[in-house]
């Protein structure tokens, strides 16, 4: 008989899940639920239901984890079709506009200009909350929805192919590599109109989250009872999980994890020149993680520059500790 609750001896940990297209992120999300009977379940950055790829699920304490673990880059593999645009920049919205079928060397000649540090407006078929309600919801009532654009990266746009239909429309195979918050429909579209045309995002696959690849992800598929492949694949949070997101570390005696447990302050517990900073192109990290001896999660501690009363500056306060007593 499965528990109903996850208590501090119970399952908590990180999945990876090779979500499949027509389904919701949500969705995906309910073999996981009924395997670990737990509502205690959240993934760390939402795919839109006609695409497929690898999500990163959190089940247990270290739902608790996912402010720190959302922001990490992306991978992803994208077709873009170039003569139509649709409402919802994907094969589920209506036409909207129409354009001429662009060149490959126009394509390719466009590309730097969407890389790199860049302002992208999201499109208004999202999540993003607009007076208290989501964009998509204000759209699907036909309200006129003007997001602001968003400071994002691009670290890296490829055209791996590139192929003229005989029904009037081209189709572009693109690899990505960006930051948290990217769009890649509003890619497509921004793409598309800067070499004259007007297009959508047909296909999308999540390739990769930080140092994850998608092959590492379970496909559930149709089974019937998931439980087993789930349980088999459920990482505890660990140095490796760390590692793989890029996320700098320090270890700690199990004296120093106890203390931690009490709340004690960090700048008497924590030696900044023992923290291990992974190598990055992207922005600094401001938190670390903290491992016991054996290399699991003790806790999770940020950078401050909060000043206490006594004017003493604070290097570190407390995120979430993970370790139990």
């Amino acid at each position: 008989m499965r528990r109903s609750k996850l208590g501090p001896g119970e399952p908590s940990g990180c999945l990876l899940l090779n979500k499949r297209p027509g389904i919701t992120s949500f969705e995906a999300l309910a073999g996981v639920k009924r395997a670990f009977a737990t509502d205690k379940v959240g993934h760390t950055g939402t795919l839109d239901k006609f695409a497929s790829g690898l999500l990163l699920v959190l089940v247990g304490r270290a739902v608790k984890l996912s402010s720190w673990f959302s922001g990490m880059d992306k991978q992803y593999e994208g077709t873009i079709c170039f003569g139509v645009e649709t409402d919802t920049l994907d094969p589920e919205g209506s036409r909207v506009a129409e354009g001429r079928i662009p060149s490959r060397e126009a394509l390719e000649a466009a590309l730097p200009q969407f890389q790199g540090d860049i302002l992208q407006a999201p499109p208004e078929y999202s999540a993003i909350h607009v007076q208290g309600q989501r964009s998509s919801q204000l759209a699907r009532k036909g309200k006129a929805v003007a997001l602001d654009k968003r400071p994002v990266s691009v670290y890296a746009l490829e055209l791996k192919g590139y192929e003229v239909s005989g029904e009037g429309y081209a189709y572009a195979q693109i690899w990505v590599h960006c930051s948290k918050g990217t769009y890649i429909r509003a890619l497509a579209r921004d793409l598309a109109r800067a070499v004259g045309s007007r297009g959508y995002l047909t296909a999308l696959h999540r390739t990769g989250i930080a140092g994850f690849q998608v092959s590492q992800g379970v496909d559930l598929g149709d089974r019937a009872d998931p439980a087993p492949l789930l349980e088999e694949a459920l990482r505890p949070m660990d140095q490796s999980i760390l590692k793989a997101l890029g996320i700098p570390y320090v270890k700690v005696n199990p004296e120093t994890v106890l203390q931690m447990i009490h709340g004690k302050p960090l700048d008497d517990l924590i030696d900044e020149s023992t923290v291990y900073y992974p190598p990055s192109t992207g922005p600094v990290i401001p938190y670390i993680g903290v491992l016991d001896e054996t290399g699991n999660l003790a806790a999770i501690i940020e950078k401050t520059e909060k000043i206490e009363k006594t004017n003493k500056k604070k290097n570190w306060s407390y995120g979430y500790v993970y370790a139990r007593p």
